[in-house]
């Protein structure tokens, strides 16, 4: 369940897909937050420069491999704008982190490309589930729907 706290880690995710959105990249962002609810890395997709790689899922998962130890990284929430792609849930699980919250899930934004006329991405869209049973996972939050699909849809405005 998605309360007010989380919502609003998640909008300052929504925050970090706006900025990296402004600053030529795609519109995702994420924050790891620890059990005392300080944020202590947060991020947003860099995979303009041609790594497919640099999301802010995984950035947040090399992270808290270095600096956390298993214990503080299972305790640990990872909130992001979008869900996890199949490469960034595996990071998350391969780490050790806690609790997932997301504000889309991948098959809204599936279905935003579809009725736009975009293809999908060249790696399957599974739910984090299905890559990490077993984690905590909340979303999506509709309320943040709308935002969400405004920033992907500026994106596919301007790439198009």
């Amino acid at each position: 369940m998605i309360d007010d706290t989380d919502m609003q880690h998640l909008r300052h995710a929504v925050a970090l897909a706006r900025a990296g959105l402004e600053a030529g990249d795609e519109p995702f962002g994420s924050l790891l937050v620890d059990a005392t609810g300080q944020v202590l890395f947060e991020d947003f997709n860099h995979v303009s420069g041609g790594d497919a790689t640099q999301h802010p899922e995984f950035a947040i998962a090399r992270w808290a491999a270095t600096h956390m130890t298993p214990e503080a990284r299972a305790r640990a929430t990872v909130y992001t704008s979008g869900e996890h792609c199949p490469m960034c849930a595996a990071a998350h699980g391969w780490v050790g982190l806690g609790r997932i919250v997301y504000a889309t899930s991948s098959r809204q934004l599936g279905e935003w490309l579809g009725e736009w006329g975009i293809a999908p991405g060249p790696v399957r869209a599974l739910s984090i589930q299905e890559v990490i049973p077993g984690t905590p996972v909340d979303g999506p939050a509709p309320e943040l729907a709308g935002e969400v699909r405004a920033l992907h849809a500026r994106l596919h405005a301007r790439a198009g």
